[in-house]
């Protein structure tokens, strides 16, 4: 089997299972959007929801959070991995953006990625679910699962994201993202499918008999 029809499998699967993908970390803007995608980094989007609903409701743009300050900010954040170093980056990009940008979030990928604390993943969120810019955002759990499938043969997640741009239509990719990781949750775990039991998994490979080992990002 081709990487071609494997990509058809996969997609067929998703859009059977998830015909409608919501954007799992909640939010009241592109900014508050851009501020949970960066606090999202090694933790949870549920973790992430449950500090940021008692926070967006009285601070939701750039000048609350620089009227804040970091230790403020660290405060309210507190249960969220890596918090001090996320609230530098939450307190530092609110600045930029209120002294470059007049409080907006830029819409492109090299403004955003220049931003404290907002990598490739990042912009790529934001532009695809906060835009609706075609984007492919790939993080660890999607490159693991695209190695799963054979859609990629494992280098970074920089090699990822341009296997699976080449395999799936644009028009595709900003709901196929939300999809695998909707999949990958419920269906395609780490230490639970393994690459041998998902219908996904089982349908790409049906002779598989041991569990894959994937390459990390």
């Amino acid at each position: 089997m081709t990487e071609v029809q494997r990509a058809k499998i996969v997609l067929r699967v998703l859009n059977k299972t998830y015909p409608k993908t919501p954007i799992p970390l909640k939010h009241r803007n592109i900014f508050t959007l851009l501020i949970s995608v960066l606090l999202s980094a090694q933790c949870t989007d549920l973790n992430v929801n449950n500090v940021t609903k008692n926070i967006y409701p009285k601070y939701n743009k750039p000048e609350h959070f620089v009227k804040l300050g970091r230790k403020k900010i660290e405060k309210l954040i507190r249960s969220i991995g890596i918090f001090r170093i996320k609230a530098k980056s939450v307190y530092n990009l609110s600045k930029t953006l209120v002294e470059k940008y007049k409080g907006r979030v830029p819409k492109t990928f090299e403004q955003l990625e220049e931003l404290p604390g907002v990598g490739h993943k990042t912009a790529s969120v934001v532009m695809s679910q906060g835009f609706g810019y075609p984007a492919f955002p790939v993080d660890t759990h999607i490159h693991r699962l695209a190695q799963r499938w054979g859609l990629t043969n494992g280098k970074d997640v920089i090699q990822t994201e341009k296997d699976l741009k080449r395999l799936f239509p644009k028009r595709y990719w900003n709901k196929l993202h939300l999809q695998i990781i909707y999949y990958g949750r419920e269906f395609c775990k780490a230490r639970e499918c393994y690459g041998i039991s998902c219908k996904i998994c089982t349908s790409c490979y049906p002779n598989r008999k041991k569990p894959i080992k994937t390459k990390k990002a």
